[in-house]
């Protein structure tokens, strides 16, 4: 199984597989481990360390969204708080999100339900201006997961930079090592320039 094979079958069979319950499901088990490890084998050329988790759900309940996260353990070791890269797939099309994303679940703590949302796209529009050399090679500023929820909702809030992919880009592995090596370098970057410290509106860090 490579990268793409993996991506292309949790597109594919999670509609059906969200019909059964997830434990002891072939396709969790493949996004928990056999898409993690494909992952890893992708950014072996790229010096780490890397974190790699995926995720189908919790417990007894299949994820809306679910999602395969590349983590800096400098910056975060979880998607709930931080910022990381993460492909997410979305409910309502056959294709995968490779985000440079935030935490929201640390936002909602923060922030109350009601106005996470909004601080995250206005933190997201300011770090992707951040990240302007990087437009070219990772040109969504925005993204849908046709999924509504405090989660998915969030996602999309979340969103910095990235890109998407269809079922027959997946095909191409070598766009999809060096499209993910270009992300690792965004992640760095925005690591570099202050991560998600930004000026306050008195001109203040």
């Amino acid at each position: 199984m490579s990268l793409g094979h993996a991506l292309r079958r949790i597109i594919e069979e999670y509609p059906l597989a969200r019909l059964d319950p997830p434990a002891g499901h072939p396709l969790a088990s493949v996004i928990r481990k056999g898409a993690p490890e494909e992952l890893r084998a992708a950014l072996a050329p790229i010096d780490g360390p890397f974190l790699v988790k995926g995720s189908p759900g919790r417990g007894s309940h299949w994820a809306a969204i679910p999602w395969l996260a590349v983590f800096d353990p400098a910056i975060t070791t979880s998607a709930t708080r931080g910022y990381y890269l993460v492909y997410l797939f979305p409910a309502h099309r056959e294709a995968v999100h490779l985000s440079l994303t935030q935490g929201t679940v640390a936002a909602i703590r923060n922030h109350g339900p009601a106005a996470a949302s909004a601080h995250l796209r206005a933190s997201g529009a300011a770090l992707n201006a951040r990240l302007s050399d990087f437009a070219d090679a990772l040109p969504n500023a925005t993204i849908a997961l046709g999924s509504a929820g405090e989660l998915p909702e969030g996602y999309e809030a979340a969103h910095i930079l990235g890109l998407t992919y269809d079922l027959p880009d997946l095909g191409d592995e070598r766009r999809l090592h060096r499209d993910l090596a270009v992300a690792v370098a965004a992640y760095r970057a925005l690591k570099a320039r202050g991560g998600l410290d930004l000026p306050r509106s008195d001109g203040t860090a």
